[in-house]
């Protein structure tokens, strides 16, 4: 879902690395509608920041500014067992990563 169009927004601030002391331990979360549905560490992925950044670099120019997607914590929709969840039209989704701020998007139905 972080490539539709008006997916994946980001912002409305950026940092710069002195303001981040450690990117291998920052802490994250999404809550739908006030429930917490997903926390997560960024010491938790699979491949460290320092590695993700290293490899994409082989295959693309990265400059200040630029994002990379790397995935997300457990907890995902439609790994909830008995029954999946799914975001519906209305639903508030509210994300926070630690030290870089927290995002809260409202859900809106697909037009077209």
């Amino acid at each position: 879902g972080k490539g539709f169009d008006t997916a994946g927004p980001i912002g409305p601030w950026l940092v710069t690395t002195d303001e981040i002391t450690d990117p291998q331990n920052l802490d994250m979360a999404l809550d739908v509608n006030g429930q917490r549905m997903q926390t997560g560490n960024t010491r938790t992925m699979i491949f460290s920041v320092a590695k993700i950044v290293s490899h994409v670099s082989q295959y693309m120019t990265l400059l200040p500014g630029d994002i990379i997607a790397t995935g997300t914590p457990p907890g995902v929709g439609l790994g909830i067992k008995p029954t999946p969840v799914f975001l519906k039209p209305g639903d508030v989704m509210t994300l926070s990563i630690q030290n870089l701020g927290v995002q809260k998007q409202r859900v809106v139905a697909h037009q077209g």
